[in-house]
């Protein structure tokens, strides 16, 4: 127990201390806050953090420095030993994406009185409040309702259970509610007490509390992509419609500031209800002093970025606003922090924010130099123990590959990692319809998947499954999302105009030009790269021609597809619902929602194979790009020394330019010759 001093030296040590730790600042209720005071408050935001706690890549069983919470944690302390004012707030998509996310949903779920890994580590940060995103409703409502601490008032939750743990910070979304009761499935909005110290007119400091509010918002589009866990049970608003019937509200109840949390990108097309992306619409709502977007990956505000939804009007990717309003997106992962200071000023007996003077920046975890920040080492030891159990069970032996299979080449062809995801659904599908829906017996069925890594997150993050061994972290490498497998029943037509939208993944090429042009069109997605891979079926992609006009030679057994034919194609429950908007592929040409996450399918067809070969299972290329001499080189960038991965899906015309692209990544660059 520590001594306190005699009461004769008090008189004699306060004078001193005061002097050693200089004057506290003064006190003021926010009434009472003098007019020309001044403060800053830094919002910092973490998005998509996909439940990455660690830097650890589970589906390679290695450390990876790029990523992780424990790093973003590193850069948290710094902005909070920066700013004295701080608002730590998540956007979502927070409790899914990881092998550790499954295990602690699927394989062993997480008990009623345990908190996820995720917000242990969370709640370790001291974050003052967040949002959900679309993936937060992937493991169902009961989940979300246990795991969020939560008493959800929806059908297929039972009201009686006790309250489970969950984070320690609250949760907001305004535009879900609860079919049942017809109100907000979480609180729409809350409004949190912040004490801060501010500077009077006087030049002194004082302190005082600020009421910021907080409004989170999802992608309606989750009641297609999540159709079968949400249907009948919550509907959804325009994240325009809910905040401005919402901030109103918040204003009356005393709110300084408040901040949008919005799980959604920017999207300058027309306005509706139901927009995947509605940011840039939002940001139009008055009130809204700052906005945090999440949900489209990427880093904002970018100087440098050439992505279309970052140069719409009204947009200033260098400062970071929208229609005025300082806004921030901080990636994936962890691999960024979101930064926005806010410069206050007292006028008219209430704050307004600065927009000239308020700064908006994303800080990375990698420096110029390439090196990572250090981790922050007080949260590895706080989920050791999940860490532990998810690298067991991701070990778990489900067969044997002969061959490599990777997506380093995806792009140009090689669909050795992705023939066994379209072989495993196709085969679902067929084996379903043949004992339940017969009337659908005489359609050939066909399969769609796509390169879900293919790099967007650096030169590491593609699949690579070595020869060998095959275990569940390999087949979580090969299926990286616990989507459903869904079938649908499309015509030629159809079949062709899902083609053609694919096909954006890539530039149109002028043959003509002697400058390098780029083969892949950055600002389309890889994961929407759809693709056939069937002996049955073959097409060409001419890349002479504009978007839409691409597709040639589409054929099935030999004959050319024609537009009425019809088809049933197995694919996922994002793409089947209207994920990637992809034309006529809206949840109406479903005719089976399997009960089995497509993941699940995979690992039970390799079971049953117990050996896949590259001729069986690797090797079956659909699509080819049509031939074309090009005057100058076709490049791509992809990890650096795979050369032979090319050759041996037999990528003959592929080559390695520079082992170092020069864009500071860590990305190689490749060239494509088009005329093989």
């Amino acid at each position: 127990m520590r001594s306190r001093p005699p009461p004769t030296l008090l008189p004699i040590l306060l004078p001193l201390l005061l002097a050693a730790c200089g004057t506290p600042p003064r006190s003021a209720a926010t009434g009472a806050t003098p007019e020309g005071a001044q403060a800053t408050l830094a919002l910092l935001e973490t998005t998509d953090l996909h439940a990455n706690v660690l830097g650890y890549d589970y589906y390679k069983l290695a450390a990876d420095p790029s990523s992780g919470l424990e790093r973003t944690a590193t850069l948290i302390r710094q902005a909070r030993a920066e700013f004295p004012n701080t608002l730590l707030l998540d956007n979502g998509d927070t409790i899914q994406g990881t092998a550790l996310a499954d295990y602690q949903a699927l394989a062993a779920p997480v008990p009623c009185g345990q908190a996820l890994a995720i917000h242990k580590a969370m709640n370790l940060l001291g974050v003052d409040g967040a949002g959900l995103g679309n993936h937060d409703f992937d493991y169902g409502l009961p989940f979300l309702n246990q795991v969020t601490g939560s008493r959800l008032d929806v059908d297929g939750v039972d009201g009686a259970q006790p309250r489970c743990a969950g984070p320690a910070f609250p949760i907001v979304l305004a535009n879900v509610y609860s079919k049942k009761s017809g109100k907000p499935l979480f609180q729409p909005y809350a409004i949190i007490d912040k004490r801060v110290t501010a500077t009077g007119p006087d030049g002194k400091p004082f302190e005082t509390v600020l009421k910021v509010g907080i409004i989170g918002l999802v992608t309606p589009m989750i009641m297609n992509w999540n159709r079968k866990a949400l249907e009948g049970r919550v509907y959804t608003e325009g994240v325009r419609e809910a905040a401005q019937k919402y901030i109103p509200q918040m204003r009356a109840r005393g709110a300084d500031l408040v901040v949008a949390i919005s799980h959604g990108g920017l999207d300058g097309g027309p306005y509706s209800q139901g927009m995947e992306d509605g940011s840039w619409h939002l940001a139009q709502v008055p009130g809204i002093d700052a906005m945090l977007t999440g949900h489209a990956h990427q880093a904002f505000p970018n100087a440098s970025s050439a992505a279309p939804q970052h140069n719409l009007p009204g947009v200033d990717k260098v400062k970071g606003t929208v229609h005025g309003v300082p806004t921030v997106m901080a990636s994936q992962w962890g691999k960024h922090l979101g930064v926005i200071g806010l410069r206050l000023r007292r006028e008219g007996g209430r704050w307004m924010v600065d927009r000239d003077r308020t700064t908006v920046e994303v800080r990375a975890l990698q420096r110029a130099d390439k090196s990572h920040v250090a981790a922050d080492p007080s949260i590895a030891p706080l989920v050791a123990a999940e860490h532990e159990a998810t690298m067991r069970y991701v070990r778990t032996p489900v067969g044997r590959t002969e061959f490599r299979m990777t997506t380093y080449f995806a792009d140009v062809g090689d669909v050795s990692a992705i023939q066994i995801v379209n072989q495993a659904q196709a085969a679902y599908l067929a084996q379903y319809v043949k004992a339940n829906l017969p009337r659908y017996a005489s359609l050939p069925v066909l399969s769609m998947s796509a390169p879900f890594k293919s790099g967007a997150a650096g030169p590491g993050d593609y699949t690579d499954v070595k020869a060998g061994d095959l275990a569940l972290y390999n087949a979580a490498d090969l299926y990286l999302y616990p989507n459903a497998l869904y079938g649908v029943k499309i015509d030629g037509a159809g079949l062709k105009a899902w083609l053609e939208k694919a096909a954006e993944r890539f530039n149109t090429i002028d043959p003509a030009l002697t400058a390098p042009q780029e083969l892949v069109n950055s600002a389309f997605a890889g994961y929407n790269f759809d693709m056939l891979s069937s002996p049955d079926v073959s097409y060409r992609i001419d890349l002479t021609r504009p978007p839409g006009k691409r597709v040639q030679g589409l054929s099935y057994r030999g004959r050319e597809v024609a537009d009425g034919q019809e088809f049933l194609v197995a694919t996922n429950n994002y793409r089947a619902s209207g994920g990637g908007g992809f034309p006529g592929l809206d949840g109406g040409k479903t005719i089976f929602a399997a009960p089995d996450a497509s993941r699940d399918v995979m690992i039970a067809y390799i079971r049953q194979a117990r050996t896949l070969s590259r001729e069986r299972n690797g090797g079956a290329r659909s699509w080819r790009f049509a031939s074309v001499k090009t005057r100058g080189p076709v490049v791509f960038h992809s990890a650096p020394g795979q050369l032979a991965v090319a050759r041996e899906a037999g990528l003959d015309h592929v080559s390695e330019l520079r082992s170092d692209d020069g864009g500071g990544k860590g990305y190689a660059l490749y060239a494509v010759d088009l005329s093989q």
